[in-house]
């Protein structure tokens, strides 16, 4: 249903934390003139945890609104409350979003029955197209490939985003679950790879400030040419690590500063980027070709 490099797309704001719409009318904008296959709107790179409801629903109703259709996108509404996650979806959807990517709930530690009850009634709930999201290093536990196999029977659930960076893993979704759900990598390290082996794209954090590069590399990479995807990846091997120095989207907010698409604002308890790490930041970004 969606494919190639789907952008999580950052939270623009002012200085003292408060939305900047106009800033994200332009990020938006940036990545259909760059040829970005999907947004992703207010997932975990666009400060989910600090927006409020209000907001939340809000951002997404403007990116629709902004991408006019023009460009998939994909509304994040995951929760550790299962009725929380169930209105928020419903929100995306009433604001025209084409799909939601919910997160494993975090914090309360579910079993693996758990997250599949979860799933399932927000999924039952909603009729929205629906991305699960496995991310173990921002939600303490795991979501194991036996319980991802029997939500990939429920129809409306569509795709997983993987982001435990693990091929191993990626290869055991993909022989379990490759016929009933599209693998997405939420890793740009190992995204091409992961891409190589029959994954359908990438959640990336790094198609923020290099869109077309992004594109053209997930473009190559689905179409199996090897040696054309690791051309294009290298020069964005220094993001996939430099955008991860601090805590994301520290690093990535700081990046498109530089480059003069947002303004500085970020919400605490994340800061802005520390000044140890701003060559190394300005330095990816030049060899990406893109400052």
């Amino acid at each position: 249903m969606f494919h190639g490099s789907m952008v999580a797309l950052v939270t623009p704001m002012q200085v003292d934390g408060s939305l900047d719409y106009q800033a994200l009318e332009r990020l938006v904008e940036f990545h259909i003139e760059n040829g970005t296959d999907a947004i992703v709107s207010v997932g975990t790179t666009g400060e989910s945890p600090t927006l409020n409801e209000e907001d939340h629903c809000e951002v997404i109703r403007k990116t629709v609104d902004f991408a006019a259709g023009r460009v998939p996108v994909i509304a994040g509404t995951g929760s550790n409350s299962t009725r929380e996650a169930i209105d928020l979806t419903l929100a995306a959807m009433e604001a025209g979003a084409d799909a939601c990517l919910l997160v494993r709930p975090y914090y309360n530690k579910p079993t693996q029955e758990g997250l599949f009850q979860h799933f399932k009634a927000i999924a039952e709930a909603v009729a929205i197209p629906q991305i699960i999201y496995n991310v173990p290093g921002r939600t303490v536990c795991d979501m194991l490939p036996g319980t991802v196999a029997r939500l990939a029977k429920i129809s409306n659930i569509v795709g997983i985003k993987e982001a435990t960076g693990d091929l191993q893993r990626a290869q055991e979704l993909l022989d379990s679950c490759g016929d009933n759900l599209d693998l997405y990598s939420g890793d740009d390290a190992t995204a091409r790879e992961f891409m190589l082996m029959g994954g359908k794209g990438v959640i990336s954090v790094t198609a923020n400030v290099a869109p077309k590069a992004m594109h053209e590399m997930c473009a190559a990479t689905i179409a199996g040419d090897r040696e054309q995807a690791e051309s294009l990846d290298a020069p964005l091997a220094g993001l996939h690590d430099a955008l991860f120095l601090e805590a994301n989207p520290i690093p990535v907010k700081w990046a498109l500063t530089e480059m003069g698409l947002i303004g500085p604002g970020i919400r605490l308890p994340l800061t802005i980027l520390s000044e140890q790490y701003h060559e190394a930041v300005r330095q990816a970004l030049r060899q990406a070709g893109v400052l």
